[in-house]
This record gives structure tokens, sequence and C-alpha cells, in this order.
């Protein structure tokens, strides 16, 4: 016992750092001696030390054996290219491989992602698939892309397109008409730019230095709320509680008599119209809501809650005694389900109501309609908008509210937004410059986590806006052979935002724009609302604007092009700028006729915030003139929803992507 004591003493003459030696060969390492085998780390350097790690190729290739091992029998069957014969194998002749990066552009719609999954249908796959029939990969090498060194830069989220992205892995490029075979063996949709030679050790993820992204908005999206629904309520009466309604109404001065004109030159004569047994229904749904939304505002979900009456508020109760449905995702075509009652619900008509009809008019309950970004499947069906009983065996009152629908909609693509307004956006989205904590914009991050700091270089609207009308199936821009002023009429105008910064969290962006809209369409003070957000103790509940609008416009890699250029001459700059041209023709042909086409047959922009707009929880109360004091009733991660999920599973939550560090892109948005 007095050896173990004396042991555990340092030496009585010892130095300072024979003391510290003592320490770590006893006390810190335990049983441990310096220079023993477990702890030969400590006397290596750096590089040494790395290079004694596990084989990470070895590694790979023990978790790939355990998953093959897994049960097989919920499996869906393997998307890759089935494994050559050894026979076939040991034919092929051998020819060398070399490190490339690969430029390519795709439209997401119908695909689930970027990255390469065994089970799911993704670009990477596609691509895979090409690689192998046109020969830049060998049989030996076809049934595995970790083989290859298979590295995207940003790995794009379901159905977000990308007009440049690039992939960095080994081919064989022998042959001068190798990009062109391979576009031979991919959609459309998808196209290879082209493929350049790099350095050995380059990998496009590591080696990108910044991303810039594009993101399209009708600018009806900035039209204040309906004065009919909650929000725009709450925004008058803070106001006028804290003496700011002339200031309130001075933001909003360019957009003041929108929604009066329209009531009075649209709704009305249709109601003139009406039959006399027709009209007091219509009217009465049209001017008294009987019904409130809960909006997953991280999630796109969509609560519908029965309220006790057509025109009282909801009265104080539980929430485990609030009946909900869910109707899951506000980018659904059909987005919400209305109660079965034998009235019309106030939001089937009016701005932001929950879909009866889809937006060509056409009763969804007929069959299950087909939509470009895929085929309505039984979950899409089960959350489409039902009709109630009178309406269906009520021809008339069908009409009418398919009437009284298209108006608003043609009423809100008719809108033409003012120099100002666009100003005031580019104000807020000012405010997102520079390196800030964005913990807020995105999912699982707290305010403390260092990760959630990312710098933004620039983010701009377009001066311009850009006006689009659909032409058969397709977009253009050219006019028809009506009158210019009928013309414009038809057409729908379009922002575009691009933001250019060095990586992004999931959601970060789709995040930034719902925040810089929300509070121009609400007439908020956008730039300290913005910078009270960047707080790593404030809570705010940010919507996500939809994805339907997100692209990735390139990746930019200025440190390894400049490394090219001083010690690598033999090598090719990584970039986009020879391809312009093909870009620009794809992204009109198959990304922006894609979204502005979705838009024009889903009105997704327009029923995203109508939903917000009709939210009745103080979540969203941030953009009203008492400022994020007037969010203090909300109760995140404490008031129980129906169901037992408690509100902060419900603003964290998201099942469609997952995230990493980087991009919505590599990580998930850039």
């Amino acid at each position: 016992m007095a050896n173990t004591s004396e042991s555990h003493q340092p030496p009585a003459s010892s130095s300072g750092s024979q003391k510290r030696k003592w320490y770590n060969d006893t006390v810190r390492n335990g049983s441990r001696k310096h220079g023993d085998k477990r702890d030969k780390g400590r006397d290596l350097g750096r590089k040494s030390y790395h290079r004694q790690d596990v084989d990470k190729r070895q590694r790979n290739e023990l978790d790939q054996e355990k998953r093959r091992k897994l049960d097989t029998s919920q499996r869906k069957e393997s998307i890759l290219p089935k494994p050559f014969s050894e026979e076939e194998i040991a034919a092929e002749e051998r020819r060398p491989k070399h490190k490339v990066a690969v430029m390519i552009g795709y439209a997401g719609s119908g695909y689930k992602g970027m990255q390469i999954n065994w089970s799911e249908k993704t670009i990477e796959g596609d691509l895979f698939h090409a690689f192998v029939k046109a020969g830049a990969i060998s049989k030996a090498n076809a049934n595995d892309p970790k083989k290859s060194s298979l590295v995207r830069c940003a790995r794009t989220d379901k159905g977000v397109h990308a007009a440049g992205n690039v992939i960095s892995l080994k081919l064989i490029i022998e042959d001068g008409d190798v990009v062109k075979k391979i576009n031979t063996h991919l959609p459309a949709q998808i196209r290879v730019w082209g493929i350049e030679r790099t350095i050995g050790s380059f990998s496009c993820y590591q080696a990108c230095d910044s991303r810039w992204y594009e993101y399209l908005i009708p600018t009806h999206s900035l039209l204040p709320p309906h004065p009919s629904s909650f929000l725009a309520r709450e925004l008058e009466k803070t106001a006028d509680e804290v003496g700011d309604r002339e200031g309130y109404e001075e933001r909003q001065i360019d957009v003041a008599n929108f929604w009066q004109s329209v009531d009075e030159t649209d709704i009305k004569p249709i109601l003139e119209s009406l039959d006399n047994e027709i009209r007091p229904q219509v009217t009465e749904a049209l001017y008294k809501s009987d019904e409130h939304f809960s909006v997953d505002a991280e999630h796109e979900d969509i609560k519908r809650v029965a309220s006790p009456s057509p025109t009282s508020e909801p009265a104080d109760r539980t929430e485990h005694e609030t009946p909900q449905i869910d109707t899951s995702g506000i980018m659904n075509k059909h987005t919400a389900r209305a109660p079965d009652k034998g009235d019309i619900p106030h939001s089937m008509v009016e701005p932001g109501f929950a879909e009866t009809l889809d937006a060509r008019g056409e009763d969804p309950n007929a069959e299950n309609p087909k939509s470009e970004m895929g085929t309505t499947d039984s979950t899409d069906s089960d959350i489409r908008v039902q009709t109630n009983s009178e309406s269906k065996s009520n021809p008339a009152l069908m009409s009418a509210i398919k009437r009284l629908r298209n108006a608003y909609l043609d009423a809100k693509r008719r809108y033409r937004v003012s120099p100002s307004r666009i100003a005031r956006l580019q104000t807020a989205l000012n405010a997102y410059e520079g390196t800030h904590n964005f913990y807020n914009y995105t999912i699982q991050k707290t305010g403390r986590d260092p990760s959630a700091k990312r710098h933004i270089k620039s983010f701009k609207v377009s001066p311009q806006p850009i006006l689009k009308r659909l032409r058969g199936n397709e977009y253009d821009q050219a006019k028809p052979e009506k009158g210019e002023e009928e013309a414009e009429a038809e057409e729908t105008e379009w922002l575009s935002l691009k933001v250019h910064g060095q990586s992004f969290m999931m959601h970060q962006i789709r995040k930034m724009v719902g925040m810089a809209v929300l509070a121009v369409r609400c007439g908020a003070d956008a730039v300290p609302l913005i910078q009270q957000s960047y707080h790593w103790n404030t809570k705010f509940s940010i919507p996500k604007a939809p994805g339907l609008g997100l692209l990735l416009e390139r990746p930019v890699f200025e440190s390894y092009n400049q490394k090219v250029e001083d010690k690598f001459k033999e090598r090719t700059k990584v970039g986009f700028e020879q391809y312009e041209k093909e870009i620009s023709e794809f992204k009109d042909r198959e990304i922006y006729g894609r979204v502005f086409g979705e838009e024009q047959r889903n009105a997704v922009f327009h029923s995203f915030w109508g939903h917000i707009d009709r939210y009745r929880e103080p979540y969203f109360l941030y953009v009203t003139s008492k400022g994020w004091e007037a969010t203090k009733g909300a109760k995140y991660g404490s008031a129980e929803k129906a169901g037992g999920e408690k509100v902060a599973d419900l603003v964290q939550s998201d099942d469609e992507e997952i995230e990493t560090e980087g991009a919505e892109g590599e990580g998930r948005e850039g």
C-alpha cells in the first residue's frame, strides 16, 4: 500500500516539466506507461499520427458488409447497375482512369435529391448509370460508386434544381466524345456540361469556396394579407395598441388599396350575379370564418381546426381537446381537407383558402391527378381537399366557388410590384450579409452551436421583375398575337433573388427568404427584426418558403483555380464560364419552365402565404408593430399538440431531408 501511495506522489525535487511528465504518465493515463503501444500517438508528429489511422476503405467495406447482412425482405430493388459477371469483367480491356471534375446541371423534379441512394431515384444514380453505359466507368467498378471516389459539391434536396453543380470522381476519359456519349444515356432534365481533369487530391466538396443560389418568387407574395385574415387583423390591432398606425400605413402605402379594389371590381360583380338562393351561402362563406389553421412553419404541415361557431373566435381549450386533421404539406397539389359541415368554409373562396378546386378550376375528387413533380399516390389522395356534401350536390354552388377562387388568383397574378417594394425587400436581404448566427434559420441547432455561424457574401434581388406567361405547356417571354396590355395581364410577375455564401445549412436559404418576404408583406421594420433573430437566446419560428423556387446557380472554386494557375499549369480550371450559353438555354427550358408551370397549375406560393396568414397562434406575430414581444404567448416545447406531439417537435421536425454540414446543397441548402 505504501508503495502504491508513493507512486501517486510526484518526486519531491522535480521541476515543473518533470511534474507534468509524471502527471501524464501516472495520473492522466492511469496504468499506461509513456511509450506504451496504446499511447504511442503522443510521441508522433501530426502527419505521422494521422498515418496510423485505420484504413478508411477497409472500414467502408466492413460497413457495407454489415448493411448487406440486414434483413432484405422489406428493401426495394437496388437502382445501381447490376454487377457484371467475372467473365465480362475479365474480357474488358483495362484502361487508365483519372481524377476529374464533372460539371452538370439538372432539374430536380421527380428525383429524391442529388446524392446517390441505392433504393431511390436520384440525380447521381442516373449519372452513375450513364457513366457505366458510356464506358467512363469500368465494369469492375460498376457496382459501387465508392470505387470511383464519387464526391458531390452540393447535395441538393428533393425537387431542388441546379443550373451548375460539380461532382468529382475517377473516370476513363480517353474518348474525346465521352461527354456526348454520357448525355445520350441521360434524360433531357440532366446534362453534363463538361469534364475537366484535376489534380489527384481534388475533392469538389473540400475545394469549393462558396456557392451561388437563386430563388424565384412571384411578386404577389409581397402583397399584404387579406383584411379578413387573422394576421391582417393582428397587424392593424397591434399598430393601434402601440401607436404605430400611421407608420404601419406608411410602410404599406403602395399596396394600401389593393384588396379593396379587388373586392369591388372582381368579387362584388360575381356575388351580384349569383342566384338569390346561393348568394347568402357564398356571402357568409366569404366574410365569416368557421375554422382556423395551425401551420407547422418548419415542416410545412397544415392543421385545420374547427371553431365553435362561424362568427366567434375559438374558445380557450387545451391542445388535446382540439380535434385536428393533418394535411401534411403545403407543397402538395391539394393542400387541406374541409370539415364535414353544411356551410362552405370561408377559406375555400377567400385568398389563402384551402383548395376546394385545383389551380385549373377542376374538381380534384374525380380522379387522382398527375403532377409534374410526380404521380399522385394514395398519401396524396388522403390529403386532397374534399368538398362537403352540400357543395358536391349543388353544381351552381360549386361553380360560384370556382369563379371566386379564380377571381382572387387572377387578381394576384395581375399584380405588378412597385420599385419601392422591391427596395424594401432589398433592404431586408442586406441584413443577412456578413457573418451571423443563423440557428433560427435551420433545425436541430441551438443558439450556442458554433456551426450555426455562416457568412453571407451578398443577397440581391433583381431590380427588374420577370414576366412569364403559360404558352401551351411552356413558359416563354414571347408576346402572343393579342395586344400588349392584354398579353401582360395574362402573365405572372416574378423576382429573382440571388444569394452568395460560403455554405448554407438545411433550410437556411428558404427560411431567409421566408423571413424577409414575411416582413415586407406585413409592413414590418425588417432590419432590426432580422438582426434580433441572430441573438442566441431569442427564439423565432420562421416559415420555410416553398422549395419550388430554389435552384443552385453554381459553386465557386477560386482557391483551387489559383493553385492550378500557380503550380499545375497542365490542368484546367474548374468553372462554368465556357458553358454559359448552354446553361442559359437549359435553365429556360428545363428549370424555369417547371417552376413557372408548377405555380400556374397548383398556386403553391398563393396557398403557402394564405395558410401563414390564417395561423391563429402568436408564433409569426413578430412581424406586427409589437415585434418579438408579440410572440411571448408561444409555448415552445411546453404546449402539447393532439397526439402527444410538442410544439417544439412540430416546429423542429422534417421527415424529407437529412442535414449535414454545408449546403442545401451539400449540407443541405448550399
